[in-house]
């Protein structure tokens, strides 16, 4: 049953709370929201030994969209429920979640630990960096209202997948879910793009977020995204990397539960 808050800007905030014990946030990624995301089978498997809390990131499900979007305004969101958990949190974070995670940690939110999976950054040459127009190109689909190609647009420059496998996803069941959170995609890149040029972590980006850190991938993913991962441990101050054996970007519950429980216990 969804809860709501209030964040710091007045735009409401829809959560769930499930379990008992030391309060876990959960962050999701581009195109995900409480009615469809993997890390709901995730609250399912953490609930025995924490208070679980999903919520809709702004934009989202039954969250509000109060305009103009900044990444300060969705750090509020989370302090607002960082503050209704009673903090300090430990924190996890998927795919642009993960930078989202990274940068409430680089504002002060109280967080006694902290869980990345697969922030989408690109440091070197193993695939294409984003172009600099890339955000005003995929901004000016969705003021258009073109969500499908703004969607398109996401899934092959943001996400790298092959022409064929996008064409096919418009058959898909989720595809009319994508599309009704596609204006949300800006948001999304606004998190990441400065980190996805194909250069090198800049010297001391990540120095502030020295709370225990678990930095994680899939031994199936990309390497440009291992790579990534990768170096992304070796740049924060207190981190732990870990691969998961056969895992891919979308990572499944029951291999993630597990470490995740030992590194938050």
């Amino acid at each position: 049953m969804s809860s709501m808050i209030n964040s710091a800007d007045g735009t409401p905030i829809a959560y769930e709370r499930a379990g008992q014990g030391p309060a876990v946030i959960l962050v999701d990624g581009a195109l995900s929201f409480r009615g469809s995301s993997i890390n709901g089978g995730l609250a399912e498997a953490l609930a025995p030994d924490f208070t679980v809390y999903t919520y809709d990131r702004r934009g989202r499900g039954e969250s509000g969209d109060t305009q103009p979007y900044a990444v300060e305004r969705e750090v509020e969101d989370l302090a607002a429920l960082v503050k209704e958990a009673g903090g300090p949190v430990r924190l996890y974070g998927t795919s642009s979640g993960a930078a989202l995670a990274l940068a409430a940690v680089q504002h002060g939110l109280p967080v006694e630990r902290l869980a990345l999976y697969e922030p989408p950054f690109v440091v070197d040459g193993t695939r294409a960096p984003l172009k600099d127009d890339y955000p005003r190109r995929l901004e000016a689909l969705v003021a258009a209202g073109r969500r499908a190609e703004a969607v398109r647009m996401f899934m092959r420059e943001g996400v790298c997948l092959p022409a064929i496998v996008v064409a096919m996803m418009r058959f898909m069941p989720a595809w009319a879910t994508l599309k009704a959170v596609a204006h949300t995609l800006p948001y999304d890149t606004a998190l990441v793009f400065p980190y996805q040029r194909g250069l090198p972590y800049p010297e001391g980006a990540w120095a502030s977020v020295t709370v225990p850190t678990l930095v994680a991938d899939g031994g199936k993913s990309p390497q440009w995204m291992r790579n990534s991962v990768g170096a992304l441990a070796k740049a924060l101050p207190a981190a732990d990397y870990r691969t998961l054996d056969g895992q891919t970007h979308i990572v499944k519950p029951e291999a993630l539960a597990p470490v995740l429980r030992d590194f938050f216990a």
